[in-house]
């Protein structure tokens, strides 16, 4: 798999949808930029402007493609498609 891949995922505290992403890259073996808006309105706005409104979290974006949250990368997992992405 190649290496030059980048993953940033916003998460905050006590979200049990955002530790159930970061859980599915840790079993991938994968590394992950975490990027907890929690505590830094600044990070949070840069997220929202990044993902077009949205303020749930988490939100992931896989080499700077917007792949939405747990749920979509569950989906790309269970589809076999997460691995193509990450090879990109």
């Amino acid at each position: 798999m190649n290496k030059e891949y980048n993953i940033i995922v916003y998460t905050s505290n006590n979200c049990t949808f955002c530790n159930s992403a970061k859980n599915l890259l840790e079993r991938k073996k994968l590394k992950y930029k975490e990027v907890n808006v929690s505590l830094n309105n600044s990070l949070k706005e840069k997220m929202i402007k990044e993902t077009n409104g949205l303020m749930t979290v988490p939100q992931i974006f896989i080499n700077k493609k917007h792949i939405g949250g747990f749920d979509e990368l569950n989906n790309l997992e269970k589809l076999n498609k997460l691995d193509d992405l990450i090879k990109k």
